[in-house]
């Protein structure tokens, strides 16, 4: 798992663009509970799925 998806870090769902942002709250081997603005808590398997991690300055702090 890339070593940047660490709690805090802000990502956006490439797939599911309409989930809005979200933000890692729990890191588990290859699962991620994300907090997305639209939809919520999701786990999301880093081995299925590769999350665009967003910069800071791109909003949602």
């Amino acid at each position: 798992m890339d070593f940047l998806l660490t709690p805090g870090t802000i990502v956006r769902h490439p797939n599911q663009p309409d989930w809005g942002l979200g933000r890692i709250q729990a890191v588990n081997g290859d699962s991620l509970a994300v907090n997305f603005e639209e939809v919520g808590r999701q786990i999301i398997r880093t081995r299925h799925v590769v999350l665009e991690i967003v910069e800071p300055a791109m909003g949602y702090e």
